[in-house]
């Protein structure tokens, strides 16, 4: 199953990365009755396969999560947010180094991204939308973290430890 996540690429809206949470949620699927199994069979020296099959409940629940998921703009507590959040923890130079090593990192994505959708050229929009999205989302954070970087080279943004304590004794009053 993780291969075939990988395989069409849907490891860059699902996290796969360990296995075993991955056959931690098919249990739980299973005990709460939201998916069943179909059969298990095995071919030679292939380990066991078992196929599963989603159940009435696990349809009607998927499709209500689904329209509520489309619908609903919930809060994400993504680490980024809050590593900007302590950004005087650091110094505006370590700071400043971190954010390009960033900007290199959203630029490999993002061509990756390209390569994923150009290699599904052929593919209908529609089971693209999701790689789309990624890659919108992907783009707009790498505008702004070259903005920080371009604001921090230019001192447009920075702080110093006295700085801090001076803008602290202020809220401390």
């Amino acid at each position: 199953m993780q291969q075939l996540f990988k395989q069409r690429g849907k490891d860059e809206v699902i996290n796969v990365r360990q296995r075993n949470s991955l056959y931690q949620t098919i249990d739980r699927l299973l005990h709460a009755g939201l998916i069943g199994m179909r059969e298990t069979t095995r071919e030679g020296s292939i380990p066991e396969r078992t196929i599963y099959h989603i159940t009435e409940a696990g349809r009607q629940l998927s499709l209500d999560w689904m329209k509520e998921m489309l619908a609903m703009s919930n809060k994400d507590f993504p680490e980024f947010p809050v590593a900007i959040a302590f950004l005087p923890l650091l110094t505006p130079e370590q700071v400043l180094q971190q954010l390009q090593q960033r900007i290199h990192n959203l630029e490999t994505a993002l061509s990756d991204i390209a390569t994923q959708l150009q290699a599904a050229a052929m593919v209908p929009r529609l089971f693209l939308l999701e790689s789309e999205y990624v890659r919108a989302i992907t783009t707009a954070e790498l505008e702004w973290v070259r903005a920080v970087v371009s604001d921090l080279q230019s001192k447009r943004i920075t702080w110093s430890t006295a700085w801090l304590e001076k803008i602290a004794a202020q809220f401390n009053q």
